[in-house]
């Protein structure tokens, strides 16, 4: 007798231990690129569109700071819109809750610099940024491969 109550109890246990994994899924936000990334990380479609091959500067003025959801099954990031002398054009940073700690700050009406990949989302182009430069400080968000700095975020990247 006693053993069957454990065996059932055991069932249990696993059955709920597998559930909650489950629940859990690959992160909150989306199962595309890693644990947590809400998208916006590593083997997901939106990483596939960055290209470090095609890397491209442009200098102007943030004349916008919006939320921005690039594509189904991403969480909220962060977009600049910036004037430069040939454009107004978007340019995604990246994901709403590493922005959201840390110092540096990008406000309207900087002057920026800033070093991305080119692409299209809903007809218009945008800029996948790589690195935004502000005066003498450099925020970079990805690496010479590409790579989110976010992607390694709380593993001691």
């Amino acid at each position: 007798m006693k053993t069957k109550r454990m065996a059932g109890m055991m069932i249990v246990i696993t059955f709920l231990l597998t559930a909650s994994l489950a629940f859990a899924g690959p992160g909150r936000g989306g199962g595309w690129g890693g644990r947590g990334s809400g998208g916006w990380g590593m083997g997901s479609p939106y990483q596939g569109l960055y290209n470090a091959a095609n890397l491209e500067t442009l200098v102007g003025t943030v004349v916008g700071i919006e939320q921005t959801v690039p594509m189904r099954q991403m969480n909220q990031g962060i977009a600049l819109t910036v004037k430069t002398e040939k454009e107004t054009i978007s340019v995604h940073l990246g994901p709403s809750w590493y922005f959201e700690r840390l110092d540096t700050k990008v406000n309207k009406g900087d002057q920026v610099e800033i070093k991305g990949t080119r692409t299209t989302f809903s007809n218009k182009p945008v800029i996948i940024a790589a690195e935004v430069k502000k005066g003498d400080k450099v925020l970079v968000l990805r690496d010479s491969a590409g790579v989110p700095v976010w992607a390694g975020w709380g593993w001691g990247r």
